[in-house]
């Protein structure tokens, strides 16, 4: 007996310990959201989503109304069928639909037609992601990767309903953004429970492999992954893990790197307006050069999803550009939308971006987390902070810290190799390892000896050769802009070729005439 409760209570203990919010698992492993199975919830899901849009065919397409973002619509389904409903076997349950004719009217801006809608959430069952993350929601996705359905809290749900007039207000000024696509809103009642999903865009295909995956706040406060969280498969990082692994960055090209910065600063400015904060930017890092053969065995995969239809607008490189380019030459991989980028190793990346988690407003709650983590931690390093300050810090992190435009730079045996200057400021045809000119130029200029540097100088007249000044390397003899002013054309040609020439040739720093130039000058300057 003793035994028994010890078991008993052991099973109770590791069930608890895989609780997390609204989610848990059964005594039989599977997914349990307030306490209604996964597999119940996803019929229920389909049925609820099948008579809706199919009821919402039958209204006529008309221009939205404010009173159309408050409306709520509902359909009982009893387990043994109605008129209206057909029988199942996952309970009876109540299905509510949010604001029908506005989502109807996003829907149809990202290209999304009712048939395709439903053929991608309803014909085929959805798939659980098995590393949903520690909001306690669940996530499942579109058998044909394009849809995510995530449930929500009571309060991110009002959330959202309050938002729709400004979501409608700033679609219809600009697509080009890397908030969440909100395609639906909707409420599975069963057993006295109201369970809360939204239909998403999806940020990550299952179809490419990412090898590297962050959440990103801008925020450093306790923002490193646990031990527990890098034992997946594929953790999640956070801003610490960043900062650390990736000291240099992700490199974008220039259009890329001010496209995207110009849509985060949008982003950021409607979710200040909004008093939203403690978003996120996730990201998934597919690279490339690490991928070999895994890559080439997902291509047939890719092409056949590119033939059907997609959402518009719904990707990374869509997000920031507004629309692809109709290039047909474009890699399988790029396809998917992925941004192209690579790492200060050189190796090319794909990066799949959004921003998630924009149901948080800064309400009385949120105030008074962010005053008690003040005082443990500094109030300006934890992830909740008033809106204005936090949309400033995630902007500057992600455009400053995370994403960089490339910078070239060449390693000190390179850098002795680089062009010299002549005497009249005129730069050399010698580059340092392909850097412009004008960036090689500080280089090679104090890299070079000493003594090439006190006979450029002595041949302009800035310095004349006394042992003294042969000797002295704490001159400004490396300074390139020390230029003569008093000088005639033909002096400064002459002496700008005798001195670049010198420099160039391999092992010789002096110019044989050094001697004979400089009297030649000061006979010029006695005169």
């Amino acid at each position: 007996m003793a035994s028994s409760e010890l078991l008993s209570i052991s099973g109770s203990s590791q069930m608890n310990k895989k609780t997390m919010g609204h989610r848990g698992i059964d005594p039989t492993g599977e997914t349990t959201y307030k306490k209604t199975t996964s597999s119940a919830l996803k019929g229920a899901i389909q049925l609820g989503i099948t008579h809706s849009v199919g009821s919402l065919s039958q209204k006529p397409e008309r221009d939205v109304l404010m009173q159309d973002f408050e409306v709520v619509e509902s359909i009982f389904f009893p387990s043994q069928g109605s008129n209206s409903t057909p029988g199942h076997h996952h309970g009876d349950f109540k299905f509510k639909t949010y604001a029908p004719i506005a989502f109807r009217y996003f829907r149809e801006m990202f290209g999304i037609r009712p048939d395709d809608y439903l053929y991608s959430l309803c014909n085929e069952p959805l798939i659980e992601l098995s590393n949903p993350g520690a909001s306690g929601s669940l996530f499942y996705v579109s058998s044909d990767d394009e849809f995510i359905i995530k449930t929500v809290q009571h309060k991110e749900a009002e959330f959202l309903q309050t938002l729709l007039p400004g979501y409608f207000m700033n679609l219809n000024q600009n697509m080009r953004t890397l908030l969440p696509k909100f395609y639906g809103l909707y409420c599975v009642q069963a057993e006295g429970k109201n369970i809360r999903i939204v239909v998403m865009n999806n940020l990550l295909p299952r179809a490419v492999p990412m090898h590297l995956k962050f959440d990103l706040k801008g925020s450093t406060c306790k923002r490193r992954a646990s031990p527990k969280e890098r034992a997946k498969d594929l953790p999640t990082y956070k801003d610490l893990d960043f900062m650390q692994d990736m000291l240099e960055g992700i490199l974008l090209e220039s259009d890329h790197y001010n496209a995207l910065c110009r849509t985060i600063q949008r982003d950021c400015r409607v979710l200040q307006s909004f008093k939203i904060m403690d978003y996120s930017l996730l990201m998934g890092i597919h690279n490339l050069d690490q991928a070999g053969e895994e890559a080439s065995t997902a291509v047939p995969d890719t092409q056949k999803k590119a033939q059907g239809q997609k959402p518009l607008y719904c990707t990374a490189i869509e997000s920031i550009q507004g629309e692809s380019k109709g290039n047909t030459s474009l890699q399988p991989y790029e396809s998917m939308g992925g941004i192209p980028a690579f790492n200060s190793k050189g190796e090319k990346l794909l990066v799949f971006i959004g921003i998630i988690d924009i149901l948080q407003s800064y309400r009385l709650v949120k105030k008074l987390e962010h005053s008690w983590k003040a005082l443990l931690h500094d109030g300006d390093t934890v992830s909740v902070h008033r809106p204005s300050f936090y949309a400033d810090r995630f902007q500057k992190f992600m455009c400053n810290t995370v994403f960089k435009k490339p910078t070239l730079k060449t390693s000190p045996s390179k850098k002795s190799r680089g062009g010299t200057v002549g005497t009249g400021g005129k730069k050399s045809n010698i580059s340092v390892s392909g850097l412009s000119q004008q960036q090689s130029l500080p280089v090679a200029a104090e890299q070079t000896q000493p003594q090439q540097t006190t006979a450029q100088l002595c041949s302009s007249g800035a310095v004349s050769l006394s042992p003294d000044t042969q000797g002295d390397s704490g001159v400004q003899t490396a300074r390139p802009d020390l230029l003569p002013q008093q000088l005639n054309e033909d002096e400064i040609t002459s002496s700008s070729a005798d001195t670049t020439l010198s420099a160039t040739s391999p092992g010789s720093f002096w110019p044989s005439n050094t001697l004979a130039l400089s009297e030649r000058l000061w006979m010029n300057r006695t005169k």
